[in-house]
């Protein structure tokens, strides 16, 4: 038994193998009455027959909350608005889940008199930072019991066999290769064969979308509109915003949509290589881009682009729930105020092409763009702009040649080089 007195825990719970055999494992060690929370994000099938395995497993309490609408408007839409995405590729599925998760598991301990909450994060991963900064965030005074950094356990074949000794329902087996996140933004896949990074996902891994050369040999056209940068329609009808991730998954999985395979840097300082399925993320991101280049000026969506890589990190990195995230959000809600609007996208075999975009608030002017008016741009005004812009240019060149005759750019003398 564990020194650390703990009456009550809430643990949040998934019914996998994991999360199954914690129950009768904190009952065992730390002689407590267990509690499970599991937040229904859009899990799918996964969440059948949770509440009878968690109570068969010594659970004294399951609670199952619908986090799906909260999940895409609180948490989704402010990420998709800030145009994160970590390394270039991930658009941060599980990451931007487990704060919604955390700050409900949270919210039940206190609403159920808990004095701890537990997670079933490895101590190798980044989930167990993103769970218990959120702990610390809101309610430091939680005692926090992560059993992987705890138990003897070590390998599936170690919790099979526990899960076994106990009694504990699992649908797992060795024969079980990857270790999977699924929810309303993607589906992840890790471990097995992909930890080998030489190595081909195999097709059959993929649960959710087509492979493109497998997908319609017919393109497929979808109009998103938005509000302020929010998605709120799909092909001109409104649509909550759950429902209309979940649309876009569907339509996007059915052209092979949103495949990433990647090498990610982790927070806890090792790399780690992942497979992501994010099929209506995708359609989105590529929306909202477009929608913002002709609705934000140059210097906005520039220094935009560096938040949205530091915006990247906090999520990846688990610090949702501090003062600069927040700080960053409301420059982003700033950002956002003109981007209304709608984009047209060509979805075709895993590609996502713009086919137009239109806004009441565009700052694209075609009688500015064209070569053949003259009212709006005189291009004789360029010269002066050049010559101010490219000032401190020609001042170091002029230096240069007072001192060498030449600038340092100065084009090789090929003729100079044959007489020598």
């Amino acid at each position: 038994m564990s020194d650390v007195e703990v009456h009550k825990v809430v643990l949040a719970y998934s019914g996998g193998l994991d999360t199954s055999i914690i129950v009768p494992w904190l009952r065992e060690n730390y002689a407590c009455e267990v509690v499970c929370f599991c937040a229904n994000i859009g899990q799918g099938d996964e969440l059948a027959g949770l509440e009878a395995k968690a109570l068969a497993s010594g659970a004294s309490k399951v609670i199952l909350e619908d986090l799906r609408h909260e999940f895409a408007r609180d948490f989704l839409f402010p990420l998709l608005r800030s145009g994160a995405v970590y390394e270039g590729q991930y658009l941060l599925g599980t990451s931007i889940a487990r704060p919604l998760i955390a700050k409900w598991q949270v919210a039940v301990a206190e609403a159920e008199g808990a004095d701890a909450v537990a997670h079933g994060c490895t101590g190798k991963g980044n989930d167990q930072v993103r769970f218990e900064l959120t702990y610390k965030a809101l309610d430091p005074a939680l005692k926090v019991i992560a059993p992987w950094r705890e138990w003897a356990i070590r390998s599936r074949e170690d919790a099979l066999a526990y899960a076994r000794a106990h009694n504990v329902p699992v649908a797992a087996s060795e024969g079980s290769i990857y270790s999977r996140d699924r929810n309303l933004w993607h589906l992840s896949h890790e471990g097995g064969p992909l930890e080998d990074p030489a190595r081909a996902p195999e097709e059959a891994m993929f649960l959710w979308t087509a492979s493109p050369e497998a997908a319609s040999d017919v393109a497929e056209e979808v109009e998103i509109g938005f509000e302020q940068g929010v998605p709120i329609s799909i092909d001109g009808k409104k649509t909550p915003p759950a429902a209309l991730v979940e649309g876009l998954n569907s339509l996007g999985a059915r052209h092979g949509i949103g495949r990433v395979d990647l090498v990610e840097n982790r927070l806890v300082g090792m790399k780690s290589r992942g497979v992501y399925e994010t099929p209506g993320g995708t359609i989105l991101h590529a929306a909202h881009r477009e929608l913002e280049s002709i609705c934000l000026d140059r210097d906005t969506a520039h220094f935009k682009e560096h938040i949205a890589l530091h915006y990247a990190e906090l999520v990846y990195y688990g610090r949702w729930f501090t003062m600069l995230r927040e700080a960053l959000q409301a420059f982003i809600d700033e950002t956002q105020k003109t981007v209304t609007g709608s984009v047209r996208l060509k979805l075709f075999k895993g590609n996502v092409t713009p086919l137009g975009r239109s806004a009441p608030h565009t700052l694209y002017r075609e009688d500015f763009a064209t070569f053949g008016q003259e009212s709006v741009y005189n291009q004789r005004d360029a010269q002066g702009f050049i010559n101010l812009y490219g000032l401190p240019m020609k001042v170091r060149a002029l230096m240069e040649m007072e001192e060498g005759g030449r600038t340092r750019y100065a084009a090789v003398d090929y003729n100079a080089i044959q007489r020598d």
